[in-house]
C-alpha cells in the first residue's frame, strides 16, 4: 500500500506535468496540506522526492515547480539521444507478440485522432505509445529513467504557444511502429533519432519561431542535428 507521501507526490507530479501547477510557481505548503487535509511533514516528503526528480526546485523555506529553459530541454535531448534510442533497439528485439498487437492498435487511434480533441489528449496518446515500447525492453531501471525524462518533455509540448497538427505529431512515431513491427533495427534507430530531433525542433520553433504562424507543421523543414546546431550553438 503507497505510503501518504507517495500519493501525494504522485498528484503533485501529475498536477506539475499537465501544467495544473505552472513553471515557476511557488508552492505553498500549507495550502497544499489542507486541501488534502494532512500535516505539512508528508507534505514535504513528496517535494523533496519532487526535488530529487527534477520537478521542483527550492528557494530559502519555498518550493518551485522546476522553470523550462533551453538549457533543460537541451540536456534531455542529450540523454534521449544515446538511451531511448537504445531502449527501443531493445524494444524492437525483445517485444512480443502480444506487445506488439497492442502497439500497432495505437495506429488506429492516430487516424482517428480529431484536432478538437485538443493539445493535451494528443500529448496523453503519444505518452502512452512511449509507454508501451519501453514495457518492451524488460529493463525497469531504463524504462523508469525514461518515462521521466519524457514526462518532463510533455511539459514543453503544452507549453507551445500554437496549435499542433496531429497527422504530423503522430507520423513519425507511425513509421517507429512500422519498424519495429518488421524488427528492422537499422530502421527503428534512423526513425528514433530522427523522431527525437524532430521534436525539440519544433519545440524550440514553437517558443522562438515565426509568431505569424499559429500551426506547427512537422515537415516544415529538416530535423537534422546539422539544423539543431543552430539552436544548441554547435552542441549537437
Amino acid at each position: 500500500m503507497a505510503k501518504e507521501y507517495e500519493k501525494l507526490h504522485e498528484e503533485l507530479k501529475n498536477r506539475i506535468t499537465w501544467l495544473d501547477l505552472k513553471p515557476e510557481s511557488v508552492i505553498n505548503v500549507n495550502q497544499v496540506a489542507e486541501e488534502f487535509g494532512v500535516s505539512r511533514t508528508p507534505i514535504k516528503e513528496a517535494l523533496i522526492l519532487l526535488q530529487a526528480e527534477g520537478w521542483v526546485v527550492r528557494q530559502g523555506a519555498s518550493f518551485i515547480v522546476t522553470p523550462l529553459s533551453l538549457d533543460r530541454l537541451r540536456e534531455i535531448t542529450d540523454i534521449r539521444l544515446v538511451l531511448e534510442v537504445q531502449a527501443n533497439v531493445w524494444a524492437c528485439q525483445r517485444m512480443s507478440d502480444h506487445q506488439m498487437h497492442k502497439l500497432i492498435a495505437f495506429k488506429q487511434n492516430f487516424h482517428n485522432f480529431k484536432p478538437e480533441s485538443g493539445k493535451r489528449k494528443m500529448v496523453e496518446l503519444d505518452s502512452k505509445v512511449h509507454q508501451e515500447i519501453l514495457r518492451a525492453v524488460n529493463n525497469q531501471q531504463l524504462a523508469t529513467l525514461l518515462d521521466r525524462l519524457l514526462t518532463h518533455y510533455l511539459r514543453f509540448w503544452l507549453s507551445i504557444p500554437r496549435d499542433i497538427m496531429p497527422e504530423n505529431f503522430f507520423g513519425e512515431l507511425e513509421g517507429i511502429i512500422d519498424a519495429l513491427q518488421v524488427r528492422n533495427e537499422a530502421a527503428v534507430v534512423k526513425l528514433t533519432r530522427q523522431h527525437i530531433l524532430t521534436s525539440v525542433r519544433e519545440i524550440m520553433l514553437g517558443f522562438l519561431g515565426d509568431p505569424t504562424s499559429d500551426k506547427i507543421d512537422f515537415h516544415s523543414g529538416s530535423p537534422e542535428s546539422k539544423e539543431l546546431n543552430t539552436f544548441w550553438g554547435g552542441g549537437l
